[in-house]
């Protein structure tokens, strides 16, 4: 079992900037939770008139938060390790932040603001300091840039990437965290203890699923108390990080099959540091796990006998095994990309560049086929009770475990299956524009077809790989964030005629934009934290799955559902060019008949992780 510590710091009388209500108290709660709730074994607590600070050797240290009591800490207590793989450290503060010159910065009691560089913390040196402890699982939980001195006009805190450290930010960099009265308590942290305090089916034991807490309850109580919006968001380094247990006495069995699947993907890709701390967290969670026990020694072993070797050998991911058919190695390739996040108003709140895998099939002509990796994850399929999504079709939301695939960067163009089927039964004729008027029997023929002539089996999407990867991680209407605008996807975002009812075109609060009246390019809009493109709007865009009314019943092990019935009608996901976005929804799903040829029906494609070099 691993070790768990905190760190918590809560300023509010600041000598040189705006003083603050509730951060101290936040910072005292916070403490109070983990000792007292979460049995941490220790919890160092910084705040106006709080305890000395005891150390292994000498005197105790001061608890007043200043830059020189906060430094001369990190300094001394972690000079040496005294943690371990498997241990968890969380770093609370709740303050002031500023950014400055590119980097961000913590602000202590006697920070100035016209020396940012000298007298503020930087939040990169807290997270060197941190790892220091042995710990592979450093936390961040910063709630530092409360009230309106914390920005001069700009970005606040939050562009930076902490290597090796998982960092949830109260809110986006160009917003304000907000405190209030009458819950006394500022709401990130309010919504922090709620979602940590959370037993049962629906806990916020992982880091994924307290960052989807927050990220719904946030600014809905910000909105319940007339604060303006304010949306945490979370950078996890690496990605698989997103999988760790916070709470092990709430872990579900599939908070501890995600952790073994990334395990195993990590083991595939011959990162075997990596591979043993993820089992190691898998032990902390089920201390009994045969299957984790024996991967530590089979990691051993391997240390053991493959001494550290130029990479040019091929790898075998752990799904190519299961798929025999594809017997030729492809070589990945990489290729960065810009995401971005908006708030519940449509407007950009954040940009940050990630980097994804892929490899190319060549149709020859200057036609090529991009197929990204997805990596092997657990989430949530189905929408919320909320006002805005929830449809009888899509719950009850439960728990899928999605091994591995690659799926298709965009879906199939027009010279693409013009390439393939050698014809082209587009409306809206254009070669990078998405093919429609494809009904599931011709997109089936064409993975077929594709599939004979290249070195991967193709298919189209099962339901649960298309919503795990157009979420990307998110847990929100759109990959995006809360809403979606018509600079970001393209659908119909004009006024709607219904039965003789006009209604918005828009979704929550996000302005009316354009109606195009017909299908893009695609590439034309930003992609997914996976790479992936036009996955709300377009086209819609077939599954496998035979049609259910709800999911009573549906797999969780990332399989498509089919029925018995052959003639049973076939899914589709995404919304299209002349949809509203609430059909455009992440958990939206329709159906038709596999025999129909509709201007709105597309398709893109999957296969199984091949061989790569």
């Amino acid at each position: 079992m691993g070790k768990n510590w905190a760190i918590t710091v809560g300023i509010n009388q600041y000598h040189n900037l705006k003083p603050l209500q509730y951060a101290q108290r936040d910072a005292e709660a916070i403490q109070n939770f983990c000792l007292n709730e979460a049995k941490f074994e220790w919890v160092y607590h910084f705040a106006e008139g709080a305890p000395l600070i005891p150390v292994n050797q000498g005197s105790p240290l001061r608890s007043e938060p200043t830059l020189g009591n906060l430094e001369r800490f990190l300094r001394v207590r972690f000079e040496q390790p005294f943690l371990a793989a498997g241990d968890n450290l969380w770093f609370f503060f709740a303050g002031h932040g500023k950014r400055h010159r590119g980097r961000d910065y913590l602000m202590p009691i006697d920070g100035d603001p016209g020396n940012v560089e000298r007298t503020g913390i930087a939040i990169r040196d807290v997270a060197d300091r941190l790892r220091r402890s042995g710990a592979d699982n450093v936390v961040l939980l910063l709630d530092a840039c409360r009230g309106e001195d914390d920005r001069d006009g700009g970005a606040g805190i939050g562009t930076e990437q902490q290597q090796g450290v998982i960092t949830l930010f109260a809110c986006s960099p160009n917003e304000l965290s907000y405190e209030i009265e009458e819950l006394q308590q500022g709401t990130f942290t309010h919504c922090l203890l709620q979602g940590l305090r959370i037993a049962g089916e629906n806990n916020c034991a992982t880091v994924e699923r307290l960052y989807q807490h927050l990220r719904y309850q946030v600014p809905e109580l910000n909105r319940r108390y007339r604060k303006a919006a304010q949306y945490p968001y979370a950078i996890a380094e690496p990605a698989t990080k997103l999988h760790l247990i916070l709470l092990p006495q709430y872990a579900t069995l599939q908070d501890v099959m995600a952790l073994k699947n990334d395990a195993l993907e990590a083991e595939a890709e011959a990162d075997l540091d990596l591979a043993e701390q993820l089992w190691i967290r898998v032990l902390g969670a089920s201390p009994a796990d045969l299957q984790a026990v024996k991967a530590i020694g089979r990691i051993a072993l391997r240390r053991r006998d493959q001494p550290a070797i130029a990479q040019t050998v091929t790898v075998t991911s752990a799904a190519s095994s299961r798929d025999a058919e594809a017997s030729e190695a492809v070589q990945l390739q990489t290729f960065k990309f810009e995401v971005v996040t908006v708030d519940a108003r449509g407007e950009i709140t954040n940009r940050q560049t990630k980097q994804a895998e892929f490899f190319a099939e060549d149709f020859g002509n200057g036609i090529t086929l991009e197929m990204v990796k997805i990596p092997g994850g657990s989430f949530k399929m189905g929408s919320p009770e909320t006002k805005l999504e929830r449809h009888s079709t899509e719950s009850p939301q439960h728990i899928v475990d999605v091994p591995s695939f690659f799926m298709g960067k965009f879906a199939i163009t027009q010279a693409q299956y013009q390439k393939i089927m050698g014809s082209n039964s587009a409306n809206f004729k254009s070669n990078k524009r998405p093919v429609e008027q494809v009904s599931w029997n011709d997109a089936v023929e064409f993975c077929s077809k594709l599939s004979k002539q290249t070195r991967c089996t193709y298919r189209l999407p099962n339901e649960a790989e298309w919503e795990y990867s157009c979420r990307a991680g998110t847990m929100l209407s759109f990959h995006f964030g809360a809403t979606v605008t018509t600079d970001l996807a393209n659908y119909q975002g004009t006024d709607w005629v219904y039965q003789g009812k006009t209604y918005s075109g828009s979704y929550g609060d996000a302005p009316k934009g354009k109606f195009r009246e017909q299908t893009t390019d695609v590439g034309t809009f930003p992609p997914n934290a996976f790479g992936l493109y036009d996955m709300h709007g377009n086209v819609w865009e077939w599954c496998q799955d035979h049609w259910h009314d709800d999911y009573q019943g549906a797999p969780t092990n990332g399989s498509a559902w089919l029925s018995e019935d052959k003639n049973t009608v076939r899914v589709l996901r995404g919304g299209s060019w002349c949809d509203d976005p609430w059909l455009c929804r992440s958990a939206t799903r329709v159906y038709d008949v596999a025999e129909v040829h509709n201007s709105n029906n597309g398709f893109r494609v999957v296969c199984s992780a091949p061989r790569t070099l």
